[in-house]
């Protein structure tokens, strides 16, 4: 490996600008000038005070935290600031690790044996062999093979900081090929990290590989890398260029907030136009750079997009889709009937947000259709465990598949124990709503319904309220469910009735009932129902007045163990008038993604279970999953309001007693 170079303070890159110099170069808009008012230092000497107070308090459960978390690895606890903070937050990206609230801080670490972890390992989710993985990088079809490039740590299971690129590839997103490490940290330029990237093929088809890498100095920088050999399909060997890095942190922006190059697009004047995610402020803002040999590159006027309060933006992502069409787009087409996506993943909230609007080719800039689901603050492709997502666009079968990453809800010490943590989300395709025109829909590529060998149908079944009908499906760790619902009208009268306001995560989850909520399926669940996870719809009146249609996946109960996610996720669903309500859901051991009206809304959950450990477990990947992968369709008529389903049976009921989530 060869030796970092000493550049310690010869980077051309510069601190971030104080608040007057930005505003002279117009990055962000001026602040306002306060009114003052006469006897007010009073009171601001008291908030100030006050505020103090609460800062030594947060300050102190802090500490808590970062000691805790140390000791559920077996190593000391440092007062040095940079040890203590969480990995990842340190070195400039968003927290790399699930972290318990204050008040839980004293659960003790499950007991998990080995062969409870071993169940989790999923069996049709991507992930590598061993050792940590995060980020999907520079996904692209090229020569008959699918490539998916990662975030990946080869010491350990625990994202680190020398993450280099794992690689492996596939001809049908199921069986997969893993191959040698493609990108090492071996250079001063990306020698603290190998980090997220985008490949853009070229009109002759060469292969252009961008990626930020963490300097000796820890300064944020993009790189270029290309193919040894363009003709080896597998793309086995890389060469970085020489002469990286090709970006520095422009002036005005931190050098840990200049990061994720996107996929390049081609111009009308032949150049190729990317954007990076950055921040002023609290101001998350997507830097535009045009360039014609992806070796030089010219920082433009403005910014393709900002979004105040958002903080800082990962892993930009941005792709047109088409308003009438039913094929995905290729990231350069520009044409009438075509709407772009912005989509930004926050590091406040590690979620992943996304918008539709309009770009202007002439100013490099994007503008919202509408502003009050702007991106960062309104869409999003996942309200479960799903981040740091990445499309790309495949030419084989012409469409836009998106791939997403599946993060830990345990502790990190369980994960050192089975040795891997994270998985990749199944691929999904992403297509325009031509029925709602407001959002994207979602849904598993098609390859993964050649995994289904059994098939069982429930039709028309009915029953009466609060009772209890075991359907026997037998034993499996790989679902493929498909639910339909239809809503009593009489029901829908009194939902109408009521004057409570319900949502996913401010309530009590799958307990709370109502009118007409929840019903849906328990998934994971057994047959004492201690351990389950709800996901289900529930129609309740909203703020506004009217009816509203939630989405939800209830984690409170999926796990006896005390140290993991025991979240309630979800959020409202766009449902038509003559729709019948409808969800598929993808269950692979530990991991259950669930998708509503077609995928208008999704939840991807991960679910640290321990009663299905005497289940036989599928290690290869690659192999079909031979018995073990079921489907369902059940519908039901008026009187029935809740579906369950488990691996081991289903059961349908109207609603769940309080007393069975709240034991």
């Amino acid at each position: 490996m060869e030796e970092p170079k000493p550049t310690n303070f010869d980077l051309p890159y510069t601190r971030l600008l104080d608040e007057e110099a930005a505003n002279e170069q117009h990055l962000i808009d001026p602040a306002p000038v306060p009114e003052k008012r006469p006897g007010q230092h009073f009171l601001k000497l008291f908030i100030v005070l006050l505020t103090a107070f609460f800062c030594v308090g947060l300050i102190f459960a802090f500490s808590k935290v970062v000691e805790f978390r140390s000791s559920s690895l077996g190593l000391p606890a440092h007062k040095n600031v940079d040890e203590v903070l969480p990995r990842g937050v340190a070195e400039g990206v968003s927290l790399k690790s699930f972290r318990w609230p204050v008040w839980e801080l004293k659960l003790p670490s499950f007991p998990w044996s080995s062969k409870i972890l071993s169940w989790e390992r999923t069996s049709f989710h991507f992930q590598p062999q061993k050792n940590w993985m995060n980020d999907p990088n520079g996904p692209l079809f090229y020569k008959g093979w699918y490539h998916l490039f990662y975030q990946y740590n080869p010491d350990g299971a625990v994202w680190g900081n020398k993450i280099v690129w794992g690689h492996a590839v596939s001809k049908d997103f199921m069986q997969w090929r893993h191959l040698p490490v493609a990108m090492y940290t071996d250079q001063w330029y990306d020698v603290n990290g190998v980090w997220t990237g985008s490949a853009t093929i070229l009109p002759d088809g060469k292969v252009i590989m961008l990626y930020t890498g963490s300097t000796n100095d820890s300064v944020q920088v993009q790189n270029l890398a290309y193919p040894a050999d363009p003709s080896d399909p597998l793309l086995v060997d890389w060469v970085k260029y020489p002469n990286n890095p090709v970006l520095y942190p422009p002036p005005g922006i931190g050098y840990k907030d200049f990061r994720d190059p996107t996929t390049a697009w081609l111009t009308s004047e032949g150049k190729w136009r990317i954007t990076i995610g950055s921040k002023l402020n609290k101001t998350g803002i997507s830097l535009v750079y045009d360039t014609v040999d992806f070796k030089n590159y010219e920082l433009l006027k403005g910014l393709l997009h900002e979004v105040k309060g958002t903080g800082m933006w990962e892993c930009v992502d941005f792709f047109p889709v088409s308003i009438d069409g039913t094929d995905g787009l290729d990231t350069s087409y520009m044409a009438k009937g075509v709407k772009h996506v912005v989509k930004v993943s926050l590091d406040d909230d590690r979620c992943d947000y996304y918008s539709l609007g309009t770009y202007d080719p002439k100013t490099a800039t994007w503008i919202p259709d509408n502003p009050n689901v702007d991106a960062g603050i309104g869409l999003r492709y996942d309200f479960g465990i799903f981040y740091a997502s990445k499309t790309f666009y495949d030419p084989n079968k012409k469409r836009r598949i998106l791939w997403g990453w599946i993060k830990e809800t345990d502790s990190e010490k369980s994960d050192v124990e089975k040795g891997w943590a994270s998985v990749q989300a199944v691929p999904r395709t992403i297509l325009f709503d031509k029925k709602t025109g407001r959002n994207l829909i979602q849904w598993p590529v098609d390859e993964v319904e050649e995994l289904r060998s059994n098939k069982k149908v429930f039709d028309k079944v009915e029953i009466k309220a609060g009772s209890v009908m075991p359907l026997d499906i037998g034993s499996a760790a790989q679902l493929d469910i498909k639910a339909e619902f239809e809503v009593d009208e009489k029901a829908i009268k009194r939902v109408n009735e009521q004057q409570v306001v319900y949502n996913c995560s401010g309530s009590g989850g799958a307990a709370d009932r109502g009118a007409l909520g929840p019903f849906g399926l328990l998934i994971l669940a057994d047959n004492d129902l201690t351990e389950l996870t709800p996901v289900y719809f529930y129609i309740s009146k909203g703020p506004d007045g009217n009816l509203h249609t939630l989405f939800c996946a209830d984690h409170s109960r999926s796990s006896v163990a005390g140290d993991v996610d025991k979240g309630i996720y979800g959020s409202t669903v766009p449902v038509l008038n003559g729709e019948k309500l409808t969800v598929r859901i993808l269950v692979d051991h530990s991991i259950v993604e669930s998708f509503a009206q077609g995928g208008r809304t999704c939840i991807t959950s991960r679910c640290c279970s321990h009663i299905y450990s005497d289940y036989p477990h599928n290690d290869a990947c690659c192999h079909r999953l031979a018995s073990s992968l079921d489907s369902y369709m059940i519908h039901y008529g008026a009187n029935m309001e809740l579906c369950v389903a488990s691996c081991r049976h289903a059961i349908l009921t109207q609603m769940l007693y309080s007393q069975l989530l709240n034991c």
